[in-house]
């Protein structure tokens, strides 16, 4: 069974390693919502399972479904992808699943953050949360591994990228935001991040685009590439509503020095073309409890919400003029893996991307 320790990952040794360190699996939370996903989530099933499928020929997926949805899920599903019931209260397995930390002798331990629905009763998007709260436990116990778990302070996978070496990145808009930790100082929000990530460093860039659903997470808006390079949203169009936020990133970015002391090598990856709203048409249940998603609303699309796999990366696209240059710009970031294109504007529709629905596990 899977035992909770009381100490931190930086006391024993263990790290976050970068999402570019070899993985042994990915794992993904079968979506069903009707008040977040349009048209009974057929739609965002299908789109859940051409990403799956689109990882599973890198390395091993796990799909959690619940109990209602497993048949459904495991029928849908290629059968090299592995099924587990697992209950939740939704599919973002990025924010409310366990946080993987390891250290040099092989040994791999997760750290299991406070799940609020980002921003619990201040500004969270649905009550209750106390399936999703039980996420990285869950996983824990599934694959045997043994957690820090962080009482009282609350934290999303999505909310924070680290290169691995001692450097984390995260935003002001999402970690300092009211329905988070209001009773830390970002000192100790800090603090906190050195401790459970294993970092000497954090790099605090100001503004997240996605302020309404996540309160601003960082990978919609950069990540580390490899150790000293990172990737960062970029557009010319000063109509883009995003302009002024990519453009105060990359400049921020430039000037930043990691944990080891290197000047950072910035990236640019373009944002689409015109972004995505929801037009009305989309057929999603009002629901007591869920923040209600209506016609007009942005949902945010970001080429930068793509997840780096062994060997390759699996990177959105939206049907825009700009998703064969984002695959270019990718490839040109990772010259030695092989890049993939998954349209997952279905994924959007819901409040996220890639990133957001799948949660890695390194190497042990």
């Amino acid at each position: 069974m899977a035992k909770r320790i009381d100490s931190t990952p930086k006391k024993d040794g263990y790290r976050m390693p970068g999402e570019f360190e070899e993985q042994e699996q990915i794992f993904m939370i079968w979506p069903e919502r009707p008040d977040n996903w349009r048209d009974g989530a057929k739609p965002a099933q299908k789109t859940y399972a051409a990403v799956a499928a689109a990882i599973s020929r890198f390395e091993p997926v796990t799909v959690l479904a619940s109990p209602a949805q497993f048949a459904n899920a495991r029928n849908r599903l290629p059968r090299d992808i592995r099924v587990v019931e697992m209950t939740s209260d939704d599919a973002w397995v990025r924010d409310c699943g366990p946080t993987f930390v390891k250290d040099d002798k092989g040994g791999l331990r997760a750290v299991d953050w406070d799940f609020n629905a980002w921003g619990g009763l201040y500004d969270g998007l649905y009550f209750p949360w106390d399936q999703d709260n039980m996420i990285a436990q869950k996983i824990c116990e599934l694959e045997r591994i043994d957690t820090y778990k962080t009482e009282g302070f609350v934290l999303e996978g999505g909310s924070f990228h680290v290169d691995g070496e001692g450097t984390v990145m995260t935003t002001e808009m999402c970690l300092l935001s009211p329905g988070r930790n209001p009773h830390l100082s970002k000192e100790e929000i800090e603090d906190m991040l050195k401790d459970y990530l294993n970092c000497e460093k954090v790099l605090w860039i100001k503004d997240g685009i996605d302020p309404d659903e996540t309160n601003g997470h960082v990978d919609d808006v950069a990540c580390f590439v490899r150790p000293g390079e990172v990737a960062c949203i970029w557009t010319e169009d000063e109509n883009d509503p995003f302009y002024q936020v990519c453009h105060e990133t990359y400049a921020f970015l430039r000037e930043q020095t990691d944990a080891k002391g290197r000047r950072l090598k910035v990236h640019k990856l373009t944002m689409p073309k015109k972004q995505v709203f929801l037009t009305g048409k989309e057929e999603i249940d009002y629901i007591e409890g869920t923040i209600p998603r209506e016609e007009g609303d942005i949902c945010v699309a970001s080429y930068m919400n793509f997840l780096i796999v062994n060997g390759g990366v699996i990177v959105p696209q939206y049907d825009d003029a700009y998703d064969s240059l984002a695959l270019k710009q990718v490839r040109e970031m990772f010259p030695d893996r092989e890049v993939v294109g998954v349209s997952t504007r279905e994924v959007v529709y819901g409040g996220g991307n890639i990133h957001c629905i799948t949660q890695q596990m390194p190497k042990r």
